[in-house]
């Protein structure tokens, strides 16, 4: 329960406030800023990483284009899945346990409880490599310490809303200036970067391939079904008109925050373009561009493309429990402790680091598992999305729909590219 005088409670009388008109001002619209500040994270993991520095040093700024309609898709997705949460009160996995047969919520909870694991096996892997590189410490020893510092912000979690949205916020602060430094000290192309912003091309069917990877990796499972999750008792709302401006409110907020992880990921392309392409054009590992940016552009760059990827690896794993734990009790009606859930979504990382496998191989073999599991959210949400008996008088038009059924075609289009290529599948347009 939310104490009036804790810091939730205070965002939630000014969001009160302002939805009934009696408040106004920027200062006053923060309080609505939080819930995708958090998905957003999703879209900027150590999993991201990877894939962006492969475009950049491969493609040099040709592949921006390919980033830019990523984020539209997930602008669109990630606010459906909050206005599924302001509308009903409920989220993603409560609705389905509500709606479909039960065998096949169980079968949801368990692709979509894999998932989770696989998700917060590329993050976890991703900050722990940071903080070994960062401190020269094994990189068990980084797992360690990120497993302490990840369960630590949890615990923010049982204060309200409001302080885990400003410490995941932080982190996401800590990424975009890093990413913003170094633009600055990278010698970028700006005509170029604007040519592959709005001309779109694949060089190649090596291009081909990691614009498949881009895309197919961008709406995320657990995103969605976390987002409907963190704006279901949010604010509280009386009626359909303060639902109305509040779903507003969320839009705005959906494409402020996915606009800045683009521009993060943007800026990651175009730093591994600067950066690598002309002369290093083989640089795919987040480790081996850590050590070449250090001759290339300075000891500070490095530290910075360092110190981006473990905000990025602890924020995004303390979002993947959230999202987790959130999908256990919607699908199931069941809880973990706190320290069990950690535990279990994390488990899987120190058994792959402990039989020797090699991490960015484990990377992408979690991107396989996630493109298994991501149709699971997606058809649910545009499922439910248009039943009447579900939004009442805020089912999406047709247009909204339709472009949704766009995106979700070409995103399961394109992770089925993928996942047939990761068994062995040859495909002729890709060869």
């Amino acid at each position: 329960m939310i104490q009036e005088n804790s810091m939730s409670g205070r965002t939630r009388a000014t969001m009160a406030a302002v939805i009934g008109g009696e408040r106004r001002g920027p200062l006053a619209m923060l309080a609505f800023v939080g819930p995708a500040v958090i998905a957003s994270v999703a879209y900027m993991d150590p999993g991201n990483y990877a894939t962006n520095i492969q475009a950049g040093a491969g493609y040099g700024y040709a592949l921006l284009w390919v980033v830019l309609v990523a984020n539209l898709i997930a602008m669109l997705f990630q606010a459906l899945s909050a206005r599924l949460g302001i509308v009903t009160g409920r989220n993603l996995a409560e609705l389905s346990r509500d709606h479909l047969p039960r065998p096949l919520v169980f079968c949801m909870w368990a692709v979509s409880e894999v998932a989770a694991m696989a998700t917060d096996l590329a993050e976890f892997l991703g900050g722990a490599i940071g903080l070994s590189l960062l401190l020269g410490i094994p990189l068990m020893w980084g797992m360690a310490l990120t497993a302490v510092i990840t369960y630590a912000i949890l615990l923010f979690e049982a204060q309200g809303f409001r302080p885990m949205e400003l410490a995941i916020g932080t982190m996401v602060g800590i990424i975009g200036l890093s990413y913003l430094a170094e633009v600055l000290i990278a010698p970028i192309d700006w005509g170029q970067a604007v040519g592959g912003l709005t001309s779109p091309s694949l060089p190649d069917q090596g291009a081909l391939t990691i614009a498949v990877g881009i895309i197919g990796a961008t709406v995320m499972p657990h995103a969605i079904f976390l987002h409907s999750g963190l704006t279901q008792n949010r604010a509280i709302l009386g009626n359909d008109s303060e639902r109305r401006r509040m779903v507003r409110f969320s839009n705005v907020e959906v494409v402020i925050a996915l606009a800045g992880a683009g521009l993060i990921n943007m800026a990651m392309v175009m730093m591994a373009a600067s950066a690598f392409h002309n002369g290093h054009a083989e640089v795919a590992e987040i480790e081996t561009a850590y050590h070449t940016l250090t001759p290339l552009l300075g000891g500070f760059a490095a530290a910075a493309f360092l110190l981006s990827l473990i905000a990025s690896g602890i924020s995004s794993s303390v979002v993947g429990t959230m999202a987790g734990q959130m999908i256990m009790q919607g699908f199931l009606r069941v809880g973990l402790p706190l320290w069990l859930r950690r535990a279990v979504t994390m488990a899987p990382a120190f058994i792959v680091v402990a039989m020797g496998a090699n991490a960015t191989d484990a990377l992408v073999m979690s991107q396989v598992v996630l493109s298994i599991a991501l149709p699971v959210p997606m058809l649910a949400l545009l499922w439910l999305i248009r039943k009447p008996e579900v939004m009442g008088d805020f089912v999406p038009n047709q247009t909204t729909q339709a472009a949704a059924a766009i995106g979700a075609g070409l995103v399961l289009s394109l992770n089925m590219v993928l996942l047939l290529g990761a068994f062995g599948v040859e495909m002729p347009f890709l060869s």
